[in-house]
């Protein structure tokens, strides 16, 4: 682990020693920058009942800069663009007291309550508005997917 910083080292075993709840986080064997995510689609959501893989990548400039999380599976959401990357938080709301754990439970509620009046997928932000039920159904079929 050369060349990571003692708050990266500190903030991955607490990842590890006390995980979020429905989230599972490791980083990846030959980059400790790199982190493999697992986020459990919330209960009582269209994503209930889905597995949802993420990256987590840390940058150079941590915690200074925003991680890049990305959604690897692929999910019908108003604020997941089809490149998977999602939440204003780790844009123009980052806080350096923030850490790689509570980055999660943004990305958890945002599963829990879409929201399409700040979308990154604006096709889906419509169907959401204008047909939430539609919206509903076509994502839960993902999620089954």
């Amino acid at each position: 682990m050369a060349g990571l910083s003692h708050r990266i080292i500190k903030e991955t075993q607490c990842l590890l020693a006390e995980p979020v709840p429905a989230v599972e986080g490791e980083p990846d064997e030959s980059n400790a920058w790199y982190f493999h995510m697992v986020i459990a689609g919330p209960q009582g959501s269209p994503f209930e009942r889905g597995t949802f893989k993420l990256e987590l990548v840390l940058p150079e400039e941590y915690p200074m800069a925003a991680p890049e999380v990305r959604f690897m599976t692929k999910i019908y959401h108003p604020n997941v663009d089809k490149l998977g990357r999602c939440l204003d938080i780790l844009k123009d709301k980052w806080s350096p007291a923030l850490q790689i754990c509570t980055v999660l439970v943004p990305i958890q509620a945002l599963l829990s309550a879409p929201n399409p009046d700040d979308p990154l997928a604006n096709n889906v932000a419509e169907q959401w508005k204008t047909n939430e039920a539609q919206a509903t159904v076509t994502a839960r079929a993902w999620t089954r997917l």
